[in-house]
C-alpha cells in the first residue's frame, strides 16, 4: 500500500507557479483582444454613421436648387439618383419599422408627375400659390399597416393668406406588403384651414365699420369649412398605389412610387395637427 501510494504521488499531475502565472497572462491577452475587437467594433460603426450622415446631407445639398424638383436639368436628376441610391444601401434589405415611419415628413423633393405639375402651375398663374407638403403616417400602435394624409399647403393672393391659405388632404390606408412595399388605399379629399386674407376680410366686415353680426358669421363660416369628398363609391373600387420605402430612419424618408411614378425625399418636420 505505502508503495502504491508512492507510486500515485509520482503521477500526480503537478500544478506550478510558473503554469498558474502563465493562465492569468493568457487570460489577461483574451480580455484584451476582447476588449480591441470592441472598441474596433464601436469604432467602425461610428464610422459608418458619420459616413451616412454626410451621405444624407450630399443628397439633400444637390437637392435644394431644385425647387422641390419644379427646377432640374439631366445632370442633376443623375446625381439625385446616384446620391439616393448610396444613402439606401445603407438601409437595404430592413423591414419597414413603423414607429420610425410614424409622423410628419416635409417634402425635399420628387419627381412625381402628379406633385411637380403642381410646382409647373403655380409658376405659371400668378393667382395660385403651392406651400409646403407634407406625408403624415399614423401607425403608432399599428403592426401591419396604418393611416397616411399627404398634405398639401396652398393659396390664392389677395384672397387667402400666403401660402398657407388653405389645406388639401389627400387621405389613404396603407398596408404592408413586404419588407419595403406599402399599398395605398385612397379613401378622402378634403379641403380645410381656410385661412382668408386681410384685404377680403375687409371686403366682408370693414374694419371702419362695425362688424355686424352676419358678417361675423361669414367670417366664422369660411375659417370653419371642411369639405369633404369620398374617393370610393358603391359603383367603383378604391384607387390605390404601390409605394417603396427605400430609405427609413428617424430623420429621412425616401420613396419610389412603383411603376414609373417617380421619387421622394422627405425629412422630418414638427406634428401637424388637423
Amino acid at each position: 500500500l505505502p508503495a502504491a501510494f508512492s507510486s500515485a504521488q509520482c503521477v500526480r499531475p503537478i500544478v506550478s507557479f510558473s503554469n498558474t502565472i502563465r493562465g492569468v497572462h493568457n487570460h489577461g491577452r483574451v480580455a484584451c483582444l476582447a476588449t480591441s475587437m470592441s472598441s474596433t467594433s464601436m469604432t467602425m460603426a461610428r464610422d459608418t454613421e458619420n459616413e451616412l450622415e454626410s451621405r444624407k446631407y450630399e443628397l439633400l445639398n444637390i437637392v435644394q436648387d431644385t425647387q422641390r424638383g419644379l427646377v432640374t436639368t439631366a445632370d442633376q436628376r443623375s446625381a439625385i439618383e446616384e446620391a439616393m441610391v448610396v444613402v439606401e444601401g445603407f438601409d437595404a434589405g430592413k423591414e419597414i419599422d413603423l414607429s420610425k415611419l410614424d409622423g410628419t415628413w416635409r417634402l425635399q423633393y420628387t419627381s412625381a408627375p402628379d406633385v411637380v405639375v403642381l410646382f409647373e402651375s403655380a409658376a405659371r398663374l400668378p393667382f395660385f400659390q403651392v406651400g409646403q407638403i407634407f406625408q403624415k403616417f399614423e401607425c403608432q400602435n399599428e403592426s401591419r399597416g396604418g393611416l397616411v394624409r399627404n398634405v398639401i399647403k396652398w393659396s390664392v393672393p389677395r384672397l387667402l393668406e400666403e401660402n398657407e391659405g388653405a389645406t388639401l388632404i389627400v387621405s389613404a390606408r396603407f398596408s404592408c406588403i413586404s419588407a419595403r412595399n406599402i399599398y395605398l388605399k385612397f379613401e378622402e379629399i378634403s379641403l380645410q384651414n381656410i385661412n382668408i386674407s386681410d384685404e377680403l376680410q375687409t371686403v366682408i366686415a370693414p374694419a371702419v365699420l362695425p362688424r355686424s353680426f352676419l358678417s361675423l358669421q361669414i367670417l366664422q363660416f369660411i375659417r370653419t369649412l371642411k369639405a369633404q369628398v369620398p374617393v370610393t363609391s358603391p359603383e367603383r373600387r378604391s384607387v390605390g398605389g404601390l409605394y417603396y420605402l427605400s430609405y427609413l430612419d428617424k430623420n429621412m424618408l425616401l420613396g419610389r412610387a412603383v411603376g414609373g411614378g417617380g421619387v421622394f425625399v422627405f425629412t422630418r418636420a414638427q406634428a401637424l395637427i388637423f
